[in-house]
């Protein structure tokens, strides 16, 4: 075993790596770019070195950086965690030449499955069936519209060099290939430096299934059973659980088998995943879709459900150092079973109100839930600053139970105390999902979020959510407990002449929404202490955790805002744009100005992209007019709300002569 190593990543996998290297033992380097100076990874490590500036590129991915700090701390292996450089496979031979021992497989594996061009057709050769779809690489934006209609509507465009959904876009029309081919390209530049594409059949109502193997460097190859992925936005998973309740024990070993099979194919060693799409209707109909690498994002799942030689657990971090130690499998497959049910949600920076677009801010108040059969694994810290430069996953909530009704059970209740507040995350919706009839049921395919996710979000906010923010402000009127003597005019207990108490307004405002003037009753110092604000409405008692203008219940949180309606009067007058004005939706950065003052735009033209957390948002124009402001040019960086263009409406017109 290693006596340092160096983890090449950050948040919550950072964490979590660094937490397997403390119980063996093992020294841990931490890595970090200026925005993450005070992450918890950072402090967590034994050591950390700084690497570069908050851009990614500048820092995360540089190879030289990273190599020259494991030189400057003595590492012998780098563990890179996933995403960034885990799936690199000129990151994998720079360590090699480094002297270094990589924690994953040979680089010519990496690269092999890093292609998925080349990987369907080499486990095709191993007798592993695949989803039909183009053939060959490098193929023009023609050749791919070719390849889709040859095929048949819908197709799904896939980067060739790609992973964790990045970069794919379902397409239903063929007049809709052209601009879908273009912004796959650059997603798939910007997230893997190669925008080379291809184009697959797509399987209506899918599941998506992946099995787990364990490869040696002394031939030994077993699969660790599957992890259900099939409930997903935007093609990135959102819940993942161990085992599948579509799977039967036939199956789930022919599928082992085949993931088996493209290991060996390929030359594995470490951990690594078999992603499969599967026929709701026909699980024995399983098609491979590409193998990633690395260790996934819902590794905790297969840890906690897996039992190898009838102890049930496993720590696959620690698998991946000892086999990169050059430690042999001390197991077989014969000795590998599930044992209960694990299930995990992915808690991510982004606002479910706002049509799920990434969100930042500073973490003001966190509680992340422990205890019997639940783990979270973070990278969170109150504190801490969440940005747009990296992945928006924050922490991953699993539960673990003798029988999936328990699991889903407990992560639900896992949910609902977690508690971020000055950031909105998705926790609360996620809690609702797992509430779901088909998700309780076990009736699930990738589209199943995307079509019930209205009918999980509230549109208004509830009113105890205003009356919680009313007596917030009620109680900050009160004068100090300690003051020996009290202007009873200072008092605002609402009382008025003639003896009849009169409520106080308070008018408030959540982001997006109309403002609301709520009547608070009488200050009471009981109902509001540190941290938490308690309030009865129409006989209900509610508490809610606080921090600053924020509110939270049931892992839903609420920035309630004051509403100044003169200050809101002025700033109006004073021309902001109104309904002409292109706001940004997100903080991020514009990665695409098509347009320039005095140019003439129709509506729903696409004027502008924003890309945050590694998604693009078009910013469409919102009615014929000319564009008469553009503040942004590609490469600036823009806050949540900020102008980016107006565009005047067009006039009426003109009748004929």
């Amino acid at each position: 075993m290693f006596d340092t190593v160096l983890i090449a990543n950050r948040g919550e996998i950072a964490v979590r790596v660094i937490r397997t290297l403390r119980a063996l033992g093992v020294r841990s380097v931490a890595v970090f770019s200026d925005a993450d100076a005070d992450a918890r990874h950072v402090r967590e490590a034994d050591t950390a070195v700084r690497i570069g500036p908050a851009a990614a590129t500048e820092s995360y991915l540089r190879v030289d950086r990273l190599l020259e700090a494991a030189a400057r701390t003595g590492a012998g292996a780098v563990h890179p965690g996933y995403g960034f450089l885990a799936e690199n496979a000129g990151f994998a031979r720079a360590c090699a030449d480094a002297g270094l021992v990589f924690v994953g497989p040979p680089a010519p594996a990496i690269a092999l499955m890093g292609d998925k061009i080349r990987a369907k057709e080499t486990v095709r050769a191993a007798g592993v069936p695949v989803v039909p779809g183009s053939s060959g690489g490098g193929l023009s934006d023609d050749q791919l519209a070719e390849a889709a209609r040859g095929i048949g509507m819908p197709v799904l465009l896939k980067p060739s060099a790609g992973g964790g959904g990045k970069g794919m876009r379902l397409v239903r029309s063929e007049a809709a290939l052209a601009e879908e081919i273009a912004a796959a390209r650059r997603e798939a530049r910007s997230s893997f430096g190669d925008d080379t594409l291809l184009v697959e059949r797509w399987v209506d109502r899918p599941r998506h299934i992946e099995i787990q193997v364990l490869a040696d460097t002394h031939g030994n190859v077993v699969h660790l059973g599957e992890r259900e992925c099939s409930l997903q936005r935007r093609h990135q998973k959102v819940i993942e659980e161990a085992p599948s309740v579509l799977l039967d024990e036939a199956t789930r070993a022919a599928m082992g088998e085949a993931a088996v099979r493209a290991a060996r194919s390929c030359g594995y060693a470490g951990a690594g995943t078999v992603e499969f799409i599967v026929p709701g209707g026909d699980p024995s109909s399983y098609f491979f879709m590409e193998m990633n690498t690395r260790l996934q994002v819902e590794h905790p799942v297969t840890e906690l459900a897996v039992s190898v030689g009838g102890r049930r657990g496993l720590d696959l971090v620690e698998w991946q150092l000892r086999i990169a130690s050059g430690e042999e499998l001390p197991f077989g497959q014969g000795d590998i079973a599930f044992e209960g049910h694990a299930v995990e949600a992915r808690v991510c920076a982004e606002d479910p109100a706002r049509g799920f677009l990434p969100s930042g801010g500073t973490v003001l108040a966190l509680r992340e839930p422990e205890g019997d059969g639940v783990r979270t694994d973070s990278g969170l810290s109150e504190g801490a600053e969440v940005g747009s430069a990296y992945d928006p996953m924050l922490s991953k909530v699993i539960a673990y139970g003798p029988d999936r009704a328990t699991a889903l059970r407990k992560l639900r209740a896992a949910l609902a105390e977690t508690v971020t507040l000055g950031v909105p995350t998705n926790a609360g919706f996620l809690r609702r999902l797992l509430a779901h009839p088909s998700v309780v049921a076990g009736e699930l395919d990738t589209g199943l979020v995307e079509r019930e996710a209205a009918g999980l979000l509230s549109e208004t906010v509830p009113p105890e959510v205003y009356a919680a923010a009313a007596a917030v402000r009620q109680a900050g009127l009160l004068p100090p407990a300690t003051a020996q003597w009290v202007d009873p005019f200072s008092v605002p207990d609402g009382w008025r002449l003639g003896g009849v108490p009169h409520p106080v307004g308070h008018p408030l405002r959540v982001p997006g929404l109309e403002p609301v003037t709520v009547e608070a009753p009488p200050a009471d110092r009981s109902r509001v202490e540190p941290g938490l604000v308690t309030v009865t409405v129409d006989g209900v008692t509610h508490t809610f955790h606080r921090a600053g203008d924020w509110l939270g219940r049931d892992g839903d949180s609420w920035h309630v805002q004051d509403f100044d309606p003169v200050e809101a009067a002025l700033r109006g007058a004073a021309g902001a744009g109104g309904l002409d004005a292109l706001t940004a939706p997100m903080p991020g950065t514009v990665t695409v100005v098509k347009v320039a003052v005095g140019d003439e735009v129709t509506a729903g033209q696409s004027l502008l992209v924003v890309e945050a957390m590694k998604m693009e948002h078009v910013i469409s124009a919102p009615h014929d007019g000319t564009v008469t402001e553009l503040d942004v040019t590609p490469g600036s960086t823009v806050a949540m709300d900020q102008v980016l263009a107006v565009v005047a409406p067009a006039g009426p017109a003109e009748e004929e002569s």
